[in-house]
């Protein structure tokens, strides 16, 4: 899937979540999102992402879930 398409739909989730009051809780909706909604290659590539310049095109709640959920939302194997 596109790279650019991946970043879109997980900045909607973010923006989705932005609302709830404590960041905390929004950051692990995001992830919790991410990994119940999204197939593992998606996942995979994401992830991918965030230590490239497409990192700056994230929502600021996707790229620290991202980071501080890596190990949850990485596909086994």
């Amino acid at each position: 899937m596109d790279g650019n398409n991946l970043v879109r739909m997980a900045n909607r989730i973010a923006d989705f979540f932005e609302s709830l009051p404590d960041r905390e809780e929004a950051l692990g909706e995001v992830a919790t999102h991410l990994h119940k909604f999204w197939d593992p290659r998606m996942r995979a590539q994401i992830l991918a992402l965030v230590d490239t310049p497409a990192a700056e095109e994230m929502h600021s709640l996707v790229r620290e879930a991202l980071v501080r959920h890596r190990a949850r939302l990485m596909p086994p194997g």
